[in-house]
């Protein structure tokens, strides 16, 4: 502190007290996300200080002075502190992570950018905590499980497909893997049946693939010179702006499955699609996969198409008989909101 001017400081101090008590005023949404853009705002002012000369002293007496100040409060400790200053420098980066941070609660965001070192998965649990409301105990158990590799290593061959700068928005929307162990169904099952239970359980379907899909249709028809193809399913996806049709197998992939959804996608732009849509997407969503074989079918359709596999476990019927149904739920959810 003596190589500081305590005039300097003193005035810092105050701003920063002043900041803190602006946010407190303001914080009281469930997000507190005032008091995470104050928190941001400290971390820029450090950051600004340190390079004026401020070292590991004063970010100590400032972490003091502000817990006197704000008895009681927490998130003022000397670490928590140097969090909001890396938190806030990593962000100068990307100009869209202000706004999602804004979000989210302290803890989401300080895990995310302590833990995570990878741009492109800081955006990807960033997205899903903000779009999914994943609690802070969610989000460290989808850390811990790797997520996000579910994401990345999902086949597709959007690069080559679509000419948008932003591919990676594109593959951040789908898994290599869906879990539909939700599913009443017997293990051995076929397409049609698979079909019209992910149709009737379609809110537990939208919580597998998403809260930007919305439902268009189940054998969605398309007609062409009085001939008649049907979608097994189709959906809207809101932020891509783009129709998603998904074809079921209950077999392993094959490549002349994705020559028909080629097909499909090609009779949906020329038929179905807006002027102001981007183009369809197709999933294949098979039973099993040969990675090598996907990669080499890819290779050779001209529209966006990703392949990937699902995991079916089914409950024993003794503990199926007696979850609730939709109407159960909704009573329960009903009593205790009275």
């Amino acid at each position: 502190m003596e190589s500081l001017e305590k005039s300097d400081y003193i005035k810092t101090l105050i701003s920063v007290k002043e900041r803190i008590l602006q946010a407190q005023y303001k914080s009281y949404s469930a997000v507190n996300s005032e008091m995470v853009l104050a928190y941001l705002d400290i971390g820029k002012t450090i950051s600004e200080k340190t390079k004026t000369g401020w070292g590991t002293s004063v970010i100590q007496q400032l972490s003091s002075d502000l817990q006197a100040e704000f008895i009681g409060v927490k998130g003022f400790s000397e670490r928590n502190l140097r969090r909001m200053k890396y938190v806030y420098e990593e962000m100068q980066e990307n100009s869209i992570w202000p706004q999602a941070v804004a979000k989210l609660h302290w803890g989401h965001t300080s895990l995310k950018f302590w833990k995570i070192k990878d741009k492109l998965e800081r955006e990807f649990y960033l997205e899903k905590a903000k779009n999914e409301a994943w609690s802070r105990s969610i989000l460290e158990e989808k850390i811990k499980i790797d997520t996000y590799s579910n994401h990345k290593n999902y086949q597709h061959n959007f690069d080559k497909a679509l000419t948008t700068q932003e591919i990676s928005n594109y593959t951040l929307q789908f898994k290599d893997e869906y879990d539909l162990s939700f599913l009443n169904l017997s293990d051995h099952h076929n397409e049609k049946q698979l079909e019209n239970a992910l149709v009737n359980n379609i809110t537990k379907m939208l919580g597998q693939f998403g809260a930007d899909f919305a439902f268009m249709g189940q054998q969605f028809r398309l007609e062409l010179d009085d001939k008649e193809y049907f979608i097994d399913i189709l959906f809207y996806h809101r932020k891509l702006k783009s129709m998603i049709a998904i074809e079921l197998k209950v077999n392993e992939f094959k490549p002349e499955y994705s020559q028909q959804l080629n097909w499909y996608l090609h009779l949906l732009d020329k038929t179905v699609k807006y002027p102001e849509d981007n183009p369809s997407i197709g999933i294949l969503l098979c039973k099993t996969k040969s990675k090598l074989t996907v990669d080499y079918a890819l290779e050779i359709v001209n529209k966006p198409i990703g392949v990937a596999t699902y995991s079916y476990a089914q409950l024993p019927k003794e503990i199926a008989d007696n979850l609730p149904n939709a109407e159960q739920l909704s009573k329960i959810f009903n009593t205790d909101l009275e």
